[in-house]
């Protein structure tokens, strides 16, 4: 077999990128999985990108309209009229995004299993049959623990945490996500709530799986209520080159992850489209360029990281009092941008007295976030 592109890796990021390529080139795509989905993910997309994107209405569960933030004894809500994020079933966004791309001409082998490169082939695993392909260009869209990316060379410096989540019965307010910052409960990241409808929500953290109990508790769901639970893997920081050669990186492979949220599926496909771009012009090592806001988001969200880590939960309930204030809240309402938190940032700082308060609670905070 021989394709113009080998995209290894079926999530959204490698169904994505099939469709645009498949337009213009023979695709193939290898998923180790046998069917689509199951992998942990909250599944929160804003709204404005999710329909830029062009990704299908046939995936959203809910919409998303504000948030209220937690600390350990305040809380502050923000809000706005239209949705401002979607909450999507990652199976169904999968396979629709990938029935687009068989529709363009991708072909898919599910079940498959890179196993590495020899003399400039891919080679697979499938049905127990060792197969050898050869593919003008190589994607790697296989996930933190990317394959590609070892076979590459690639070196990674990122931290990596696991996550937890589960879907549970309780009762919440359908329209707006829980966003808690308690040290004390969860300290290596906030907990979340995500309603996927008004009994039902998605619920978990990053860090160990005592913070996720410790969480249910504080929030009162029980443990005997869960309908699902996963686990997953998700890093923050730099995985290089993103393009090597014949072979690149993209999404979750190459580390393209919001470290404030730990959100990848945007991020990825906007790099998705940068490095078809780069393929047209068949210059692939224009790649890393065209992905430079990703770039800049991911190095604000690192510092963000840094920050947040050395805080302890004395600063976070003064940051709370500044960023629950009128003033604030307004700003966040009629500027903040879902997947632009370095633009939220700026926002924010732009405003004397908002600045010279979170100055008074560390000066480093504003380095950090400038």
């Amino acid at each position: 077999m021989r394709y113009d592109v080998l995209i290894i890796g079926a999530g959204p990021v490698g169904n994505y990128l099939a469709n645009l390529l498949a337009r213009d080139y023979s695709v193939a795509v290898v998923e180790r999985k046998n069917s689509f989905g199951g992998k942990a993910c909250t599944g929160i997309i804003g709204a404005e990108n999710y329909e830029r994107l062009g990704l299908p209405k046939k995936a959203v569960l809910n919409e998303l309209y504000g948030a209220t933030f937690y600390s350990r004894i305040q809380s502050f809500s923000i809000g706005r009229k239209s949705p401002q994020a979607y909450l999507v079933d990652r199976k169904t966004l999968e396979r629709e995004l990938a029935k687009r791309a068989m529709r363009r001409g991708a072909d898919y082998l599910m079940s498959t299993t890179f196993k590495g490169f020899k003399n400039g082939k891919a080679i697979l695993q499938h049905l127990g049959e060792t197969l050898e392909v050869k593919a003008d260009f190589y994607v790697g869209a296989d996930g933190v623990n990317s394959t590609v990316a070892k076979a590459m060379g690639a070196k990674t410096k990122a931290e990596f945490l696991s996550g937890y989540e589960v879907e549970v019965l309780g009762e919440f307010e359908r329209k707006s996500v829980e966003v808690w910052v308690n040290k004390e409960i969860t300290p290596d990241f906030f907990a979340w709530v995500a309603p996927i409808d008004g009994e039902t929500a998605r619920v978990g953290t990053f860090g160990s799986i005592e913070a996720l109990n410790r969480f249910l508790r504080l929030r009162r769901l029980e443990p005997t209520r869960i309908l699902e639970f996963k686990a997953g893997t998700v890093g923050f920081g730099w995985r290089k080159p993103w393009v090597r050669g014949n072979v690149a990186l993209v999404g979750d492979s190459a580390l393209q992850i919001k470290p404030t949220t730990a959100g990848g599926i945007v991020y990825g496909m906007l790099c998705a489209e940068g490095l078809r771009k780069a393929l047209l012009e068949g210059r692939p090592e224009n790649y890393w360029n065209y992905c430079s806001w990703v770039r800049r988001q991911i190095s604000f969200g690192l510092r963000f990281r840094k920050l947040f880590l050395g805080l302890d939960q004395e600063a976070i309930e003064r940051i709370f009092e500044v960023l629950g204030s009128e003033e604030a809240r307004e700003v966040i309402e009629t500027q903040a941008d879902f997947d632009d938190h370095l633009r939220t940032a700026k926002a924010i700082l732009k405003r004397p007295k908002l600045l010279a308060k979170l100055i008074k609670v560390s000066p480093s905070l504003i380095r950090a976030l400038l």
